[in-house]
């Protein structure tokens, strides 16, 4: 069998087309971008919402953005850093947290339009499936936004989804479906309300710190010692999460640190000079010249 040597000539580079930068750093999906932003010609200069939910090592944030020729336009948001406020000090990153930002943003972006009053959304986490309908005698629909994933592996039981949940509970419309809810059973393909429930309120951290008291108390001690500092264990868990979700739904409206301007004013460069004060600088010269 013949081996041939396969050459790049000077006609493949000539017409190689670099990825978008994005693309190269591994940041966006642009198929899915693309299929999130396109909107209908019938809807003309109508701005398509999305509710983009991205984790960190120690926070989740949710934000509700538009796309325009300039880029993305960021609405409203809200951030798992902004839950020590209403209660939640502990454990930003988990299941539960996630369900709390989604449930933030979505009243902080319905409070902005004025709708807060009209769709309140589903009061009590209760782990039941919940999708806003109009109200007939309001004179406007509920607020629309698709689920932006991000680089996320869409899995059931994915966090991101509870952001998505949470907005959903708060009043916002997010078309979804329920089987990458956690809890979801995909032989029976049936949703088991309770399991997605106890998630909601931090019932599955509560049975690990339960279980890891009982079998290492060292582990538990340390593993869960910002717990122990505000005075949590399992019991107290479930009871603090609801009253989270009470306070976020009294008061959403973000709080803005007041700014102050800095005692002296840093100048990393020199100062650039007159003509005056070069001149004076220069006979200042010549005159220590002279003395010397």
């Amino acid at each position: 069998m013949a081996v041939m040597k396969v050459t790049k000539t000077k006609a493949y580079f000539k017409r190689f087309q670099v990825k978008f930068r994005r693309r190269r750093e591994g940041k966006t999906d642009y198929r899915a971008r693309t299929r999130l932003v396109l909107q209908d010609k019938n809807k003309y200069g109508a701005p398509k919402y999305r509710l983009v939910a991205r984790f960190s090592n120690k926070k989740v944030l949710a934000q509700v953005t538009k796309a325009t020729l300039g880029g993305d336009v960021v609405v409203c948001s809200a951030s798992s850093a902004e839950l020590p406020r209403y209660g939640l000090k502990v454990g930003l990153t988990n299941y539960a947290a996630a369900y709390c930002v989604g449930l933030l943003v979505a009243r902080r972006m319905l409070q902005q339009l004025g709708l807060d009053e009209i769709y309140v959304g589903k009061e009590e986490a209760d782990g039941e499936d919940y999708n806003v309908e109009a109200d007939d005698e309001a004179e406007r629909r509920p607020f629309t936004a698709f689920l932006d994933a991000g680089l996320v592996r869409t899995s059931t039981g994915a966090r991101v989804f509870a952001v998505m949940k949470g907005a959903c509970d708060g009043g916002m419309n997010v078309p979804h479906n329920e089987k990458r809810l956690v809890g979801y059973e995909a032989d029976e393909k049936k949703l088991d309300d309770e399991v997605l429930g106890k998630y909601l309120v931090g019932g599955h951290v509560a049975e690990y710190m339960e279980e890891m008291e009982e079998e290492d108390p060292d582990k538990f001690k340390k593993h869960f010692s910002k717990y122990l500092e505000e005075g949590l264990d399992a019991d107290s868990l479930e009871d603090m999460y609801r009253k989270v979700h009470e306070a976020i739904r009294e008061d959403p409206s973000a709080q803005r640190k007041e700014r102050t301007k800095p005692a002296e004013k840093k100048l990393w460069k020199p100062r650039k000079l007159s003509y005056e004060q070069k001149k004076a600088n220069l006979k200042a010269k010549l005159v220590a010249m002279a003395n010397a």
